[in-house]
């Protein structure tokens, strides 16, 4: 990605809820990418409906490469051209919302994000994958998290960037202990991530 090009972007999005929180930060990372002139592609998953569950018949067919995309051939589309990716969702459990972790489980499949051909040298096969970016909330303290290993931050970070062909940047936006974060500290936190998301290359 080239300063001041246009990127592709999958936003993918989880939450629920269109009355909450999250649905307030969505409106400003959005509007912070149209900002910077981005093609988004935005990816709702509750909206669209998405099945999380993995069933017995797409786990049976899970390695094999000629039909393991049969049903989310759309979302596979979507991922391969997106030059970034950025995942907006709550965390739950110390880790990602179930939704979420479905959608990872059933279109990151081989031959898609990873060629497991060979099981002592499994390669990436994310061509176009430059950039990872999260915006993430906790209901408790970072130190919390860190003490739980912080799963949702390693996701980001270290394990979707290496789906890349040449491993992605990645970048980190967590907001936590938001169920006591002040007025003034939440409408920062929007703020701060509408203007990343402006400068994202």
């Amino acid at each position: 990605m080239l300063p001041g090009a246009e990127v592709q972007v999958l936003y993918l999005y989880c939450h629920p809820l269109p009355e909450s929180f999250h649905a307030a930060i969505r409106i400003e990372a959005l509007a912070g990418l149209t900002e910077g002139g981005h093609a988004v592609d935005l990816c709702d998953l509750y909206a669209e409906r998405f099945d999380p569950v993995m069933s017995e018949e797409e786990r049976r067919r899970y390695h094999d490469t000629s039909r393991n995309q049969t049903g989310i051939e759309h979302y596979v589309a979507r991922l391969r051209a997106a030059e970034a990716v950025v995942l907006q969702f709550p965390t739950w459990c110390f880790g990602p919302p179930a939704m979420l972790k479905g959608f990872l489980d059933k279109v990151l499949v081989p031959g898609v994000s990873f060629d497991i051909s060979d099981p002592q040298n499994v390669r990436p096969m994310l061509a176009n994958l430059k950039l990872v970016a999260g915006i993430v909330t906790y209901g408790r303290d970072r130190l919390r998290a860190i003490a739980m290993g912080d799963p949702p931050r390693k996701l980001v970070m270290r394990y979707l960037p290496r789906s890349a062909t040449v491993k992605a940047r990645a970048q980190y936006h967590a907001l936590y202990h938001m169920n006591v974060a002040s007025e003034a500290k939440r409408k920062g936190f929007m703020a701060s991530v509408r203007q990343s998301m402006a400068r994202l290359r």
